[in-house]
């Protein structure tokens, strides 16, 4: 299997599709999304919805890799994406049928899985390509261009035969999901999460989300408008939340929850102490965390087209929503927006000897859902259609 094509300046490559493989029919899509978001959302459990997105890229990158390479793989508030690389398909369906299970049973976050394998996609003309938006030493997140992997949720969504049926299973990687952070308030005035598809498949449609890429960059540059700032911002607290230690328990097997929150609660009041007093222990240093935590943020992510989380003045907001309703009113875009108060963040932590950490970033109340919803609403006038045969393809 090739390795995947890195991409380290996303502003300059993320919209190139030459930076990008183009899948080939061995692949498949894994997807989940989290049912009844609007219910949660009003009973107030939105940092639940993240826990279970962030558990799904955990596990499932666990359960896809190969020989240590890094799995494309995304985070997208309500739910997740994963490439999963030909001869891994068994695996990710354990995987999908194990959380979906997990996220039920134990979480009370119904959650919707399923896989499409990438030659269904390619039958009905559309590509896959897929990117690493790498930050070096094995930490890495999932790019996804084309209009593949918009027709694959929506395909899951839409029809049962591409669903996986949840089953009690193993869950290798769900312990190390935590969100002991507190929200993160703008710096320059609000957070404004982003979504945008293009209206065309293929070339055409690219070369508008490369449009769009490039005049948001205009407005704001985006590297400048990450929410969680150079980590200075960031603030934890001891005793974390009741919430985030009651998810922390329900993070893996019933019988080991008191030992998962005694460990929450000890690790965070080591943070706590040391963040504090401008401490190190041993070879850990919490400032160079902090730093390296925002830098590894997926705050700017593409998911068919860009997705963003970005801290921006209440100007560049209008701007940015003008310029999207103009391009949508072209035909060019359909797209999304919502502001927030504050972003969240959700942590995804290996082993931080070896410095393998990433976060997952989201606005406040659900905003990339939120977002979803106004997309959703344009899109309706467009339905696209899942194949009308399964014929040599495993659904």
């Amino acid at each position: 299997m090739a390795l995947l094509p890195a991409i380290h300046d996303f502003a300059a490559e993320a919209s190139d599709p030459s930076r990008y493989a183009a899948l080939e029919g061995g692949w498949s899509l894994a997807i989940a999304d989290v049912i009844g978001s609007t219910r949660l959302a009003g009973e107030g459990r939105h940092r639940d919805v993240n826990f279970v997105a962030a558990a799904v890229v955990a596990v499932l990158s666990q359960a896809v890799q190969s020989a240590g390479e890094s799995v494309a793989c995304q985070f997208g508030g309500d739910g997740a994406i994963a490439a999963v690389p030909p001869g891994r398909e068994a695996e990710a369906r354990a995987a999908l049928s194990a959380l979906a299970h997990w996220s039920t049973e134990r979480m009370d976050v119904p959650l919707r899985v399923g896989i499409v394998p990438v030659r269904a996609l390619l039958d009905q003309g559309l590509e896959v390509l897929v990117a690493l938006h790498d930050f070096g030493n094995g930490n890495a997140f999932g790019l996804f261009l084309g209009a593949g992997v918009t027709a694959a949720d929506a395909w899951v969504k839409d029809d049962a035969r591409w669903r996986l049926a949840p089953a009690p299973g193993p869950l290798p990687g769900l312990e190390s999901v935590s969100c002991r952070w507190n929200p993160v308030t703008p710096r320059r005035g609000t957070v404004l999460c982003v979504i945008v598809d293009a209206v065309e498949d293929g070339d055409a449609g690219l070369a508008a989300l490369a449009r769009i890429q490039g005049a948001i960059e205009g407005i704001v540059p985006t590297a400048g408008a990450a929410p969680l700032g150079s980590g200075e911002r960031l603030r934890t607290q001891w005793p974390p939340t009741w919430r985030s230690l009651l998810m922390e328990a329900r993070g893996g097997a019933p019988g080991g929850a008191f030992g998962r929150v005694a460990g929450a609660l000890v690790k965070s009041g080591i943070l706590c102490v040391l963040l504090k007093f401008g401490l190190k222990l041993a070879n850990f240093d919490p400032e160079r965390y902090r730093r390296t935590m925002a830098e590894r943020s997926d705050f700017r992510k593409s998911a068919g087209g860009p997705r963003m989380v970005l801290d921006v003045t209440e100007a560049e907001a209008t701007e940015i929503e003008r310029l999207l309703s103009a391009a949508a009113a072209a035909g060019e875009i359909r797209y999304g927006t919502a502001r927030a108060d504050a972003t969240t963040v959700t942590c995804l932590v290996g082993d931080l000897s070896a410095d393998r950490h990433v976060h997952f970033v989201d606005g406040a109340e659900l905003g990339f859902w939120r977002a979803s919803v106004m997309l959703k609403a344009m899109k309706a006038g467009k339905v696209i259609a899942a194949p009308r045969t399964l014929a040599g393809v495993s659904g």
